[in-house]
């Protein structure tokens, strides 16, 4: 692999040079995730902090979570305009809460100041992928939410369907996929495609990473990128289902998660198209990550990162007209 001599060599920050076909929504946040409609953007204060949404239009920003918690890591839509969350009863210490303790929680969608999430009684590891069309979701587990369940250094992914009893949610008709063992993988849900009939997921082998599929029909697995020495872990995926973007190191100095910039890749088994989108990585110090494409594929929002920070840390939200 050749490494461009650009790479980590610009003074300055990315967020102070964007090119035209990029704006900034927010100048604090992380973990985007678009509304159904393409209209709004949920994001999270911080890691262990609030969630809230912004309005893409107007920019004006609105406060989700308004009640005492111990901190919520993700938010997203679900088809139905509710609000998926995930985070912690209680906070213990980093490492710990989110290795251990980390549930999925869903806040309804016209859920008023003081209005409560309410728990899926369900521990999760990550993030969660959603069908776009169906109440139906992805998500991993490791020894660390449930040791009953794995051997050390064993992953599996589960897919459930969220159901409505008297207006609470619940989940139903949960199943495994597929289950790994490290160091060959640590497995992470991302996005279904085809119809919901495959789901698109990342493999972790640290300091690497790769990006596969399963057909939940067959169990059988695509290989789509997969590079012995590459950090790739996918990210949003295209409404179209036939691209998803990834965060990746090619070209980049260390091939690892710190140094990263957000890339196209065409999902067909061992694809070579693939395509830089940011170039954050090019200013010192920086990376592009947790990138999601809206419902009309012409928008991508991401945020600013820094290469020193852990995964999912962000300063603020980005969109880049995609057309």
């Amino acid at each position: 692999m050749t490494t461009d001599p650009a790479q980590g060599t610009r003074q300055g920050s990315p967020e102070d040079s964007l090119p035209r076909n990029i704006i900034r929504l927010t100048h604090f946040g992380e973990r985007a995730s678009w509304s159904p409609d393409g209209k709004r953007v949920a994001f999270m204060e911080k890691s262990f902090g609030d969630a809230y949404e912004v309005d893409a239009s107007t920019r004006v920003i609105r406060l989700l979570t308004h009640y005492p918690h111990s901190g919520f890591l993700r938010v997203q839509y679900l088809p139905n305009g509710d609000y998926f969350l995930i985070g912690a009863r209680t906070f213990t210490d980093i490492r710990t809460t989110r290795s251990r303790d980390q549930e999925m929680w869903i806040l309804k969608a016209d859920a008023k100041p003081g209005d409560l999430a309410v728990p899926l009684q369900h521990k999760i590891s990550e993030g969660v992928a959603i069908s776009p069309s169906a109440m139906k979701i992805a998500w991993s587990n490791t020894r660390g939410q449930y040791p009953d369940r794995f051997q050390d250094g064993e992953s599996a992914i589960y897919t459930a369907d969220i159901v409505y009893e008297g207006g609470r949610a619940k989940l139903a008709n949960e199943k495994e996929i597929i289950r790994a063992k490290t160091p060959e993988c640590t497995l992470e849900a991302q996005d279904f495609r085809k119809k919901n009939s495959e789901l698109i997921y990342t493999c972790y082998r640290s300091p690497f990473a790769d990006v596969l599929g399963i057909d939940l029909n067959t169990g059988k697995t695509t290989i789509y990128r997969k590079l012995a020495g590459e950090y790739n872990e996918v990210e949003g995926i295209f409404p179209d289902g036939e691209y998803a973007l990834v965060e990746s190191s090619r070209n980049q100095i260390e091939q690892n998660s710190n140094y990263i910039d957000i890339w196209k890749l065409k999902l067909e088994p061992n694809s070579q198209d693939f395509t830089r989108v940011t170039h954050w990585g090019e200013y010192r110090g920086f990376k592009a990550s947790n990138p999601v494409v809206s419902s009309d594929g012409k928008r991508i929002a991401f945020q600013s990162a820094r290469s020193k920070d852990p995964a999912g840390v962000g300063y603020g939200i980005f969109v880049l007209d995609a057309k």
